[in-house]
């Protein structure tokens, strides 16, 4: 069995994770678009491609998936995600699974407006947002909004231009000079993060891993601690179900007051995903199961300890080209 995984970038934990959920059973294959992507260097073997924006893009990968003989494939960027989707066919045709949710679901994991659209037609708590800038104004002039609030694209990932505003006039300037901007209210409460698989076989839910966020930076949990509750598994199940993923997301969360808003997916692994597998979450080995054909058992709250710390710290690759 092998495994491909595009853009894995610095995610060299991923990587080791799945070498050694295939040691003995086969080769885990990377992709980047750079030879300084320092992950590419703890695979099997790695491929350099052009940008997933270039012409011809989706058939380098397709002929990789054929030469090396791949059974899954999965992204560890957002775009990428809805590429993979998109042509699921296409893999299948050449005998690779692609791992990960529903053309439809990527798209709106990706597009904040989108995902806010869904909870508050689904009756669930979550963070206000607003696409118009005007709307908010009303709401704060009618009191029932305040600042300070949130500034960031409505289609982006990885806490890119995300800025906290103050004022109206400093959204009026962020305005002026972006496009598809949009506004979300300030939560003041404990961020949390859940890794989540949905078996590909069964199509249930069999792993949630949580954690409180203590320290973030550049969009990625730095620092986190481990913790279970079962209202908390509950609200997940209930709305990953209803929501329709598969396969590998990542939730962010808030609990305010004691209460839980969603409010963000990413249909893949996060980047505080090495907090859950340490722990004794091991999502891959669920993935290589389900490649297999083989369904796994549900193991919610009973596959990881409680108050375990995850601290990152800078690691250096050295190459000579």
């Amino acid at each position: 069995m092998n495994i491909l995984i595009l853009s894995s970038g610095t995610r060299n934990k991923i990587v080791q994770y799945f070498k050694k959920a295939l040691e003995g059973k086969g080769k885990v294959i990377c992709t980047d678009m750079s030879n300084l992507a320092p992950s590419i260097y703890d695979a099997d073997k790695y491929y350099i491609v052009p940008r997933m924006t270039a012409p011809g893009y989706l058939d380098v990968i397709l002929d990789i998936c054929k030469k090396e003989k791949i059974d899954g494939v999965l992204s560890l960027i957002d775009p990428e995600l809805s590429l993979l989707a998109k042509n699921r066919d296409k893999f299948e045709v050449v005998g690779t699974t692609v791992i990960g949710s529903s053309y439809d679901l990527c798209e709106m994991s990706l597009d904040k407006s989108l995902m806010y659209s869904w909870l508050k037609e689904h009756g669930y708590k979550c963070v206000k947002s607003y696409m118009n800038k005007n709307d908010f104004y009303a709401e704060v002039e009618a009191g029932i909004a305040k600042y300070p609030v949130f500034v960031k694209p409505a289609r982006g990932s990885a806490s890119i231009a995300i800025s906290k505003v103050y004022d109206k006039e400093t959204i009026e300037l962020l305005f002026a000079h972006s496009e598809g901007l949009m506004i979300q209210e300030f939560l003041d409460g404990q961020e949390i993060g859940a890794d989540v698989y949905i078996d590909m076989v069964s199509h249930e839910i069999v792993s949630i891993f949580t954690k409180k966020k203590i320290l973030m930076r550049a969009g990625e949990t730095d620092k986190a601690v481990s913790f279970k509750d079962e209202n908390l598994y509950e609200l997940i199940k209930k709305f990953v179900t209803e929501a329709g993923y598969n396969g590998q997301i990542d939730i962010d969360i808030f609990d305010v007051d004691g209460e839980y808003y969603i409010s963000e997916v990413n249909t893949r692994f996060g980047g505080g995903y090495p907090h859950a597998y340490e722990s004794g979450a091991d999502h891959m080995k669920l993935i290589v199961n389900n490649i297999e054909g083989k369904a796994n058992e549900c193991v919610i709250g009973d596959n990881y300890d409680v108050g375990t710390y995850m601290m990152k710290y800078n690691e250096v690759m050295v190459k000579k080209f």
